[in-house]
């Protein structure tokens, strides 16, 4: 099985009280960046795993009520910060990326989908079933924004949930299996139910053979996960299902207590901006 190369990106970031992520946490603000992968597969080249904040996102939700997203929670977007621009400047164009894997639909994570308009998509059908059942005014309320979805969306997309079912490592065996994307092994989607419909996670080795697990927003920071302390039940009910995402969290708190060499990276983890 290749190793895939990986590089973090911060496209943006939003604020908002910590507590509304981590019960006991204190009220005030903190800064949750909208992180974006690139992934370098050495036989298929670059791929993508959400796309954080966008100028598309931004135009999306200039107008009310899609004003109201920016609203709930203030995003802040510099610059030539988009995932596209970061990649260019890494040497890494548009055109390069041959795959986008969506972990679930929320604004902050296909935000840069129309940047990238030559790739292949996967993504969760569930999660496109989910979206499509609802009215402007429901997407809105549970974070959804169709607009940013491309035109040729089911013309590109492959769904996660027809790739071929991996067994997962040992460690991982109470995540159930993982769906292999590529047919080679590396790059395994596994379901992590609970913050939104279809939401899923990837989990691959780098070429030293560290595993490395996005688990998107199935937690909002490594503390959490570590801790293994969910949001307030307010927030979890209010974007999907409460005690599917708190047992989510407690697989994850279990892995990270008894593999601790797994990364484990939330997507709008502060303590990986660094890196």
């Amino acid at each position: 099985m290749p190793g895939i190369e990986w590089r973090a990106y911060e496209a943006g970031h939003c604020t908002h009280p910590e507590c509304a992520t981590r019960q006991g946490a204190p009220f005030a603000s903190i800064r949750y960046p909208a992180h974006a992968f690139a992934l370098r597969h050495p036989q298929q080249g670059w791929i993508v795993f959400d796309t954080g904040y966008s100028e598309h996102f931004m135009d999306a939700t200039r107008h009310l009520p899609e004003r109201l997203y920016r609203a709930v929670t203030p995003v802040h977007l510099a610059a030539g910060e988009s995932l596209c621009a970061q990649l260019g400047r890494d040497g890494v164009a548009a055109g390069d990326i041959g795959r986008v894997v969506i972990s679930h639909l929320h604004g902050d994570h296909v935000g840069g989908l129309h940047d990238f308009p030559g790739a292949a998509l996967s993504c969760s059908r569930a999660a496109w079933e989910d979206m499509r059942a609802r009215s402007r005014l429901g997407s809105l309320k549970h974070g959804l924004l169709p607009r940013l979805l491309p035109d040729d969306f089911l013309d590109r997309v492959h769904w996660i949930e027809d790739a071929p079912r991996r067994q997962l490592p040992p460690a991982l065996a109470d995540f159930g299996t993982g769906h292999d994307l590529l047919g080679d092994g590396s790059l395994l989607a596994i379901a992590l139910p609970g913050h939104a419909a279809g939401h899923y996670g990837l989990l691959f080795d780098d070429p030293h053979g560290t595993s490395t697990f996005l688990v998107a927003d199935a937690a909002w920071s490594s503390q959490a996960i570590r801790e293994g302390v969910p949001p307030p039940a307010l927030v979890t009910a209010w974007l999907g299902d409460t005690q599917a995402y708190r047992d989510t969290l407690q697989r994850l708190h279990q892995l990270n207590k008894a593999a601790p060499a797994i990364r484990l990276l939330p997507s709008h983890c502060s303590e990986w901006r660094a890196r």
